[in-house]
């Protein structure tokens, strides 16, 4: 006797004659008629969004796609350029490097957020009592000497230019919610508590934002890596339009100094 196994799935299968993606026909509904970002939101989350939120899940994806020569981006050029025949293993190393310094970011800020949120009893509804959950929060975490993601950046200094934007959006589609709003409160906590003034970055009011939109907060740093991705595939074009992998490379290796014993 043998028992049957099943493999459930509710997003897509396919047969001789057609393809079905979450239930509906891809080439009779979808193609042509959904656009990327509400199909990855869709893919994600499990249902269709609303245009609002479509709109703020969007304006997070164009914020991640590209911060310039970051790590993950040279890492991508250097890849290429020693595997020219593997664009796949370029844009791989380049979403390898996502971590807690560069696109990890997100997923660190929206689960530091939502376990905030839900530590707070009652809930905070008014912005005083945002601002005394962040200062608590903030002095916890100073106490034990951890790093409070989502705050500072080593360009913007003095404001990340992506933080009100996103801020503004979440507001206009009615997604602004108690991530954002317990964000923004640790940002007029910070110097403070912190003793020091520092951004809320870009990274980080993007998982605030997502998280808003109900996403579950182990999948933020895949949208982070869905947003980079694009942006490596932009660089990976350009390194082959007016490649520099090459003078990246031979710059450390004619400066590599050799230190016995270190």
């Amino acid at each position: 006797m043998t028992t049957e196994r099943g493999y459930p799935t509710s997003i897509g299968t396919s047969d001789a004659d057609s393809i079905s993606l979450l239930g509906h026909d891809l080439a009779g509904e979808l193609m042509g008629e959904t656009g990327f970002g509400e199909l990855a939101f869709w893919l994600a989350s499990g249902r269709r969004p609303g245009a609002g939120e479509v709109r703020v899940f969007e304006t997070v994806l164009v914020a991640l796609a590209d911060h310039g020569f970051t790590p993950t981006a040279i890492a991508a050029r250097l890849t290429l350029h020693s595997a020219p025949e593997s664009i796949q293993g370029a844009l791989a190393a380049g979403l390898l490097g996502g971590g807690s310094r560069f696109l990890g970011v997100t997923e660190d800020t929206g689960r530091f957020l939502a376990e905030t949120l839900a530590s707070a009893d009652p809930a905070p509804a008014r912005e005083a009592e945002f601002d005394a959950l962040a200062r608590t929060a903030l002095a916890e975490r100073k106490a034990q000497k951890r790093f409070v993601p989502g705050l500072g950046h080593p360009v913007h200094k003095l404001q990340d230019p992506r933080t009100p934007v996103l801020v503004r959006v979440a507001h206009e589609e009615g997604t602004y919610g108690p991530h954002l709003a317990l964000f923004e409160a640790i940002g007029r906590a910070a110097p403070d508590v912190l003793g020091k003034p520092l951004p809320l970055n870009g990274a980080g009011v993007c998982g605030a934002a997502l998280a808003d939109l109900g996403l579950p907060v182990e999948l933020l740093r895949g949208v982070a890596l869905l947003a980079r991705t694009a942006g490596l595939l932009g660089h990976l074009a350009e390194e082959l339009r007016r490649p520099v992998a090459g003078d990246v490379y031979l710059a450390v290796e004619r400066n590599a100094r050799y230190v016995p014993g270190s």
